[in-house]
């Protein structure tokens, strides 16, 4: 009989739905993280700033912070739950969301199940591509439009989204 380790590192790849050409990020994170703390690690990551609403989604429901406002009711408190509870074996998927209004979906993808080592800093961030869009950019179609007016000066609204978001910017990193 096989002793099945309590904790794991899991690699997963993180990626912003709708956006073209990819953004995506590599994390490293333990199986027995709290959902609230894979929150962070995925905000942090992906260079969010918390401001919104989020929920995991996966086939056994949607796990989150109930909000009266926003909630329908259905929502399963995110706090008693692990990493491991939603993702467990590789090539199990489950979807975030960030920030309701615009309407950002992340698919998470477990790549590999690692053995856990004493002396690991998890979690922790290997790899990824591009910048994350701004906070409240109006989703994909509204980062399209975004994009459009920072990459070219006779933009109408190219002065007013530089000023925005405070100069000059690379969303192609």
């Amino acid at each position: 009989m096989a002793i099945r380790q309590l904790r794991s590192v899991y690699q997963i790849k993180v990626t912003l739905n709708y956006i073209e050409p990819p953004v995506w990020r590599r994390m490293l994170v333990l199986n027995t993280m709290s959902l609230p703390e894979f929150h962070s690690a995925l905000q942090f990551a992906m260079g969010w700033t918390d401001s919104h609403l989020h929920m995991f989604v996966s086939s056994t429901g949607h796990y989150g912070v109930s909000d009266d406002e926003f909630g329908d009711g259905n929502t399963i408190d995110e706090s008693g739950f692990k990493v491991s509870d939603l993702l467990a074996a590789e090539g199990d998927s489950i979807l975030y969301e960030y920030d309701f209004g615009d309407g950002w979906t992340h698919q998470i993808v477990l790549e590999k199940v690692l053995p856990y080592e004493q002396d690991m800093e998890l979690p922790q961030c290997i790899d990824g591509a591009r910048n994350c869009p701004p906070e409240d950019v109006g989703g994909p179609p509204g980062y399209e439009n975004f994009l459009e007016a920072v990459n070219d000066k006779s933009h109408d609204e190219h002065e007013d989204f530089i000023e925005w978001i405070g100069g000059e910017c690379d969303h192609t990193i």
